[in-house]
This record gives C-alpha cells, sequence and structure tokens, in this order.
C-alpha cells in the first residue's frame, strides 16, 4: 500500500501541482463571478510560482542534501558496490529495446569507473519497475548489454530488479550480498538522494559508504548563477520532492533518522 500512495502523494505534493492547482481554482472562481476570491488565489499562484522558480529557492534546498555527504575517501579497496536505480528510462527503454538513459546517468559512469578501479569488487545493480501501474520492464534488464558496450563483463554485475524504491533497494540487496561483518560497500546514488538512501540501508543493518555523484549544485550551491525559470522550478520541484521523501520515510520507520550524516 505504501508505494502506489507514495507515489500519487508525491504527484500531488509537488509545488509545481499544487500551485497550477491554485490558479485553476482562481480562474474557475472567476468564472462563477467570485471575482475577489478568484484574484486572490490567482495572484497567489503567480507569486508562489515566481519564488519556487527562483534559482535561489531550489538551489538552497538541493545544495542542503548535496552537501551532506562528501566525495568517498578512498582509504582501501571496497569489498563490494552498489549502484541504484534511477539511470535508466524505461518507458522508452522498453520501446527502443535498448538502455535509453536519463538525468542520473553518472551513477551508470561510476559503475563502469569501479569496475575498472576494483576489478575483485563484487558489484550489484538495484532497480526493479518503479513505475506506478507496475506494468514496464525493470531497469535491471536494460543494464547487461549496456554495461558491455562499456566494457564491462556480463559475470562482473549482478542485477537486482525486484525492487520499486529506494527502501526495497536496501532489502533486496542486501538479502542477495549478504554482507559480511568488516567488509568495506560503497553506495553509489545522486548526492541529492544519498540522504535518504543511506537512511534506508542503515535501517536494514547494511553498512555502506557514501559515494556520491551526478552533483547539480557546486560546493557553494551556485547562489549567483541565475536559471530559466523552467528550469529552476524543475529543480526546486526535484529538492522537495526529496525532502518530502525524507520526512515520509522516516515517520513510516524506512530510514534510520530523518536526515544521516556521515557520522552513524
Amino acid at each position: 500500500m505504501f508505494f502506489p500512495l507514495s507515489k500519487t502523494v508525491a504527484y500531488l505534493l509537488l509545488p509545481s501541482t499544487i500551485l497550477i492547482a491554485l490558479g485553476l481554482v482562481g480562474v474557475v472562481l472567476l468564472a462563477a463571478r467570485r471575482k475577489h476570491a478568484g484574484v486572490c488565489l490567482v495572484s497567489v499562484s503567480i507569486v508562489l510560482l515566481a519564488i519556487a522558480g527562483c534559482w535561489l529557492t531550489g538551489n538552497l534546498l538541493t545544495h542542503a542534501l548535496e552537501s551532506r555527504f562528501p566525495r568517498w575517501n578512498a582509504t582501501r579497496a571496497p569489498d563490494g558496490i552498489v549502484v541504484l536505480g534511477g539511470a535508466v528510462k524505461s518507458r522508452p527503454s522498453q520501446d527502443f529495446g535498448e538502455a535509453v538513459l536519463g538525468d542520473e546517468a553518472d551513477r551508470i559512469l561510476a559503475m563502469a569507473k569501479l569496475a575498472r578501479a576494483y576489478p575483485a569488487a563484487r558489484i550489484i545493480y538495484s532497480g526493479g519497475d518503479a513505475s506506478l501501474l507496475g506494468n514496464r520492464l525493470p531497469e535491471a534488464n536494460f543494464i547487461t548489454p549496456l554495461l558491455e558496450g562499456l566494457g564491462i563483463p556480463r559475470d562482473r554485475v549482478m542485477l537486482e530488479s525486484n525492487s520499486r524504491n529506494t527502501a526495497e533497494n536496501a532489502v533486496f540487496t542486501k538479502e542477495i550480498v549478504k554482507p559480511k561483518p568488516g567488509e568495506l560497500w560503497l553506495l553509489v546514488t545522486s548526492a541529492q538522494h544519498m540522504p535518504r538512501a543511506i537512511g534506508c540501508f542503515r535501517r536494514v543493518g547494511f553498512p555502506v559508504e557514501a559515494y556520491p555523484v551526478g552533483w547539480r549544485t557546486g560546493r557553494h550551491g551556485d547562489l549567483g548563477v541565475p536559471m530559466l525559470f523552467g528550469d529552476a522550478l524543475a529543480r526546486f520541484d526535484s529538492a522537495t520532492h526529496e525532502w518530502i521523501g525524507l520526512l515520509a520515510y522516516w515517520i513510516t520507520g524506512r530510514t534510520s533518522e530523518f536526515l544521516p550524516s556521515p557520522q552513524q
């Protein structure tokens, strides 16, 4: 029940969804000759959309997440590497019969880099069908030919294709790899997503070290770099989605703490 509810609620709580809906209600009220209420709602919608689409707003929320875990400092060779799904766009991949990568392609590039740097490390890619209706092929189905094209042998990477969200990534991955005490496992995912991912893995008793990739902001949050309105609004939506995810996972016990830190 949690999965479909979280997918639906997450979409409905996006700032852009709420503010556009607010503006549409205002238009309906204007049409119904309730001028004062209609003008107020439309005005509020426009002002809040402008604030949400301000480059500063989205960058601040994003940078707070991305700066939580620093770049990995190699102290010794890892025993294993976990790469979380989200890099493959399932619908076009299914339509065209090959992996179509999205904004999280850095995860795949990091996996290829680490596979070459640590030839003895075990690697697992965790990604199933995250669609609401569950009617698409798992991400993991498209990974093998993609990796072979990058020069990574088929037998280097284990595939976990049942997980639909981050909490299930942690549960199913632990079941497959059965990490031993003292082993060093890296967790590869986007820097913005790392706090929630780390919390989920800690919650199931799978200690991992963060290997963040795909930063959207620089060291200082890009607070002085203007963005196009659409890009800025999308970043604000994305960051808000992640903050809501952290809260929902913490309330439902799917993560060890609301905002995990490098020190467990």
